[in-house]
């Protein structure tokens, strides 16, 4: 009995051990699953946080390749702009070019088509339309070699126009037409004016004028003749004339220094010694001249 009894109290101690041990395995269950719970709230805030800031780190890198995508879009526009802007300036220019190119060719074929007409009047000889047209013919694009023929040409034609026109006058002087052979020797002068045979001309024109009487033009020639180097054995003649023009205008001062200048440079010629009493008649003209004018003078002096 004694035994039962105390079986029984054993079976009632783990009874009550068993509900002990089974409460605290409740609680201890019932605290890990508030534990549980609470790692999942914080698990699940986690998360939410994880998928926000994903959120935000793929919006930021979506915003900053969308701008870095902006940026190099718009460096690549202002660079194609760039160079389509150096294209059209290009192309521009070799619009330009071609244009000139194109007008060059052009004035070349006129020129080439000028220039084989004046050559044609070059090999025909005929010299005043030569000269007279070659003012053209050097506005036009010319290759060097031909600008220095007909440059050469047209001096040459000149000359000869120039000494041609010198004969004629000659031979109209001789024949009395002094206005006629006046208006061919100036065409020689105006012809080829540097030329060495212009001092002739100069001095042929001066005696034509002083024929025509028109002495202070022909004393204009004369003087030029003096004056220059290039052909000095007209220089005595041409001072004589002078003389001659002055004294023919009443200038008899012009015309004693220069007879006075020639008898100087030239006293072994013969116009020296013709000069000689012409200078003692100037002189005494000039005299008698004085004379007349103190006469003429008296009755508004005494008035």
């Amino acid at each position: 009995m004694r035994d039962a009894d105390e079986e029984i109290r054993e079976i009632k101690k783990e009874i009550i051990e068993s509900r002990g041990l089974t409460i605290k395995t409740n609680n201890l269950v019932n605290a890990l699953g508030a534990d549980i719970k609470s790692i999942g709230k914080r698990q699940a805030g986690y998360e939410r946080r994880f998928k926000w800031n994903g959120a935000v780190f793929l919006v930021t890198v979506a915003v900053i390749s969308f701008v870095g995508l902006k940026l190099a879009s718009d460096a690549r526009i202002r660079e194609i702009d760039a160079e389509k802007s150096d294209l059209e300036a290009q192309v521009q220019e070799l619009e330009s070019e071609l244009n000139a190119e194109t007008q060059r060719s052009r004035e070349r074929e006129q020129a080439e088509r000028s220039a084989e007409r004046f050559y044609a009047l070059i090999r025909e000889q005929r010299r005043e339309e030569v000269v007279e047209q070659y003012p053209e013919i050097t506005q036009l694009q010319l290759s060097r070699a031909e600008v220095n023929f007909f440059r050469d040409t047209y001096d040459q034609f000149r000359l000869d126009l120039s000494i041609a026109a010198y004969q004629s006058g000659l031979e109209m002087m001789r024949n009395g037409r002094y206005a006629e052979a006046a208006e061919k020797l100036q065409s020689a002068i105006r012809l080829r004016e540097e030329a060495a045979h212009i001092p002739s001309v100069r001095y042929q024109l001066a005696r034509a004028l002083r024929r025509l009487g028109r002495q202070p033009e022909a004393l204009i020639y004369a003087r030029q003749v003096v004056e220059q180097e290039i052909d000095r054995d007209l220089q005595a003649d041409a001072t004589y004339l002078v003389a001659l023009c002055a004294e023919e205008i009443d200038d008899l001062d012009t015309a004693r220094e220069a007879l006075s200048t020639l008898i100087r440079r030239w006293p072994r010629s013969q116009l020296s010694r013709d000069a000689r009493p012409l200078i003692r008649e100037y002189r005494r003209r000039a005299l008698r001249g004085r004379g007349d004018r103190d006469v003429r003078e008296e009755p508004s002096n005494s008035g």
